[in-house]
């Protein structure tokens, strides 16, 4: 009963006037954010980091976590009405979605993808609520040795599932620990990297790098890539579901959300591949998989249950080990660090009432996107009708305002440029943001506990070695040499639809925003129409 005595507790935090407050402001915006194609929830936290320091680091939290969910349910909405994912993890909504819309079946879609990240998403918060304690107090036993296996981990996982391939994941993740560096080495008192730079020393502030990289870096690509083109928004009546397609879609919910959970909680995911895991096997266990392809309601209905939960799957490695499984929960942690709170197993005994706070305002969130889209679903379209100059132009101004405000120092600005400009040349060359920011972030916390480790075994290598970093460093030696792994498989084990949505996933990484639902799901037809004895990945 102690986790539901510290939800209870939780609550009474989130339910304060100021902390309800900024929860469903933090749900309209996210929601808002999450209908523009290339504006995402990452970006969005980012740039509002620098002017949420004068919050209290509860109530920042919880409305950046609003802006998480309600940036997951945003980007459904566009997916089903223009089929343009406005996030990569939508991608799979609009195979289905989109034709049920164009089939005169808008209303049905937006209502399952709804009440499906109202069903999931609450399922998800509760089981946080009841593993998060549980792992919590398990990572406390760690030692140095173990958790540093773990960042390890950690890094070698997100740079080897996200980008277009592990070597611009790895240069990514190069580029990040690089940054971290900057400033004086807490051991020895020397300045590294800082090149006679005074401004350097102290390092370079983690909400420079995060609205630099996301927003500036992204406003950057989508200004050199804009092209003006008329939107038509399919109408749309208030989303309502009959008795058939209550029955169709409350197994899709259930089987997302235990898809969607544990693919959230390891350190590699995020919510695209499970969602088309999620697309697969609605499709092979449908009663009607005739209508796959032409707008069948469980190909909505178990990717949005499956992304929602996804989500709060993110918060467990977030919230117990201080590791992020996204690109939102890694500006999340960068948050978290900004308020001089380390992240880590302690912050369940350091700062409970943050913690059960963030998660009851979880919940709260969840019954507020239900109540917000399922009438404002319309409205919430007309959004793109925004003209993408002034949008962007709006980004870049805030985000040179927040970057000054962050320390009131004009050579933050020349940082932020220059950092976003590193954002933009990323982008350009394929390299993945996530590995770099992770790196930002979890650099100097690797370095201290590999150096802490060191000292204790006298600078012995063997110091590092421990039965659970052996299991962990095992892992990792697996992660490296899967792909050799998979080419010596037989041909006709591998699936080629997941392997083709893994390269669908690594486009919609780079280029969210701008994927055409339409060539998606093309390609991965063809991929699973290729014989077994042709190359599906």
């Amino acid at each position: 009963m102690g986790a539901f005595s510290e939800l209870a507790n939780g609550f009474a935090t989130a339910l304060t006037p100021e902390n309800l407050m900024f929860a469903l402001l933090g749900v309209l915006l996210g929601t808002a954010i999450g209908v523009l194609p290339g504006i995402g929830p990452a970006m969005t936290v980012a740039l509002l980091l620098p002017l949420t320091r004068s919050l209290d680091a509860t109530t920042a939290l919880i409305m950046f976590a609003g802006i998480y969910y309600g940036g997951m349910y945003g980007g459904s909405t566009t997916s089903i009405l223009l089929n343009t994912p406005g996030e990569s993890a939508s991608v799979v909504t609009a195979l289905e979605g989109n034709k049920m819309a164009r089939a005169g079946r808008a209303a049905q879609a937006l209502a399952t993808a709804a009440i499906g990240s109202f069903v999931a998403g609450s399922i998800a918060t509760l089981l946080l609520a009841l593993v998060a304690p549980t792992v919590a107090n398990l990572a406390v036993e760690v030692g140095q040795p173990d958790y540093f296996a773990v960042m390890v981990l950690a890094f070698i996982a997100v740079t080897s599932v996200l980008g277009s391939s592990r070597v611009r994941g790895l240069a990514s993740l190069a580029l990040g620990l690089t940054i971290g560096l900057v400033g004086i080495d807490a051991t020895s008192g020397q300045q590294r990297l800082t090149f006679g730079i005074p401004e350097l020393a102290d390092g370079i502030d983690v909400v420079v790098v995060a609205v630099g990289l996301f927003a500036v870096g992204e406003a950057l690509w989508t200004a050199a890539h804009l092209r003006r083109r008329p939107v038509d928004v399919i109408p749309v009546g208030n989303p309502r579901m009959n008795r058939s397609d209550w029955r169709r879609s409350w197994k899709p919910w259930l089987r997302g959300t235990a898809i969607g959970f544990p693919f959230g909680a390891v350190p590699a995911g995020g919510a695209e591949i499970p969602t088309f895991l999620s697309y697969v096997t609605e499709k092979r266990l449908s009663k009607h998989p005739e209508e796959f392809g032409h707008g069948a309601i469980e190909g909505v209905a178990g990717p949005e249950a499956t992304n929602n939960a996804s989500a709060a799957g993110g918060m467990v490695p977030l919230l117990t080990l201080g590791i992020p499984t996204t690109a939102t929960a890694a500006v999340l942690l960068a948050a978290i660090t900004s308020f001089g709170i380390e992240p880590g197993p302690q912050l369940f005994d350091n700062e409970p009432e943050l913690v059960w706070g963030l998660i009851a305002s979880l919940f709260i969130g969840n019954a507020a996107l239900l109540l917000l889209n399922l009438p404002l679903a319309p409205v919430w379209a007309k959004l793109l009708r925004i003209p993408r100059s002034y949008l962007y132009a709006g980004i870049l101004f805030f985000a040179s305002l927040g970057a000054y405000a962050a320390n009131a120092s004009p050579f933050d600005l020349l940082l932020l440029l220059v950092i976003g400009a590193l954002g933009f040349l990323m982008r350009r060359y394929g390299l993945p943001v996530l590995p770099a920011i992770i790196g930002v972030i979890l650099g100097p916390f690797a370095e201290e506990r590999l150096r802490t480790a060191l000292q204790i075994s006298n600078g012995e290598l063997s110091g590092l070695i421990t039965p659970f970093s052996t299991m962990v460093y095992a892992i990792v030696v697996l992660v490296l040499l899967w792909p050799l792994v998979r080419r010596l498989l037989p041909r006709k084990a591998t699936v080629p639809v997941l392997a083709d949505a893994v390269h669908e996933i690594e486009e919609a990484h780079s280029h969210s925003g701008t994927t055409d639902a339409v060539s998606v799901e093309a390609r991965a037809r063809k991929g699973a129409e290729k014989p077994n004895g042709s190359d599906g990945s």
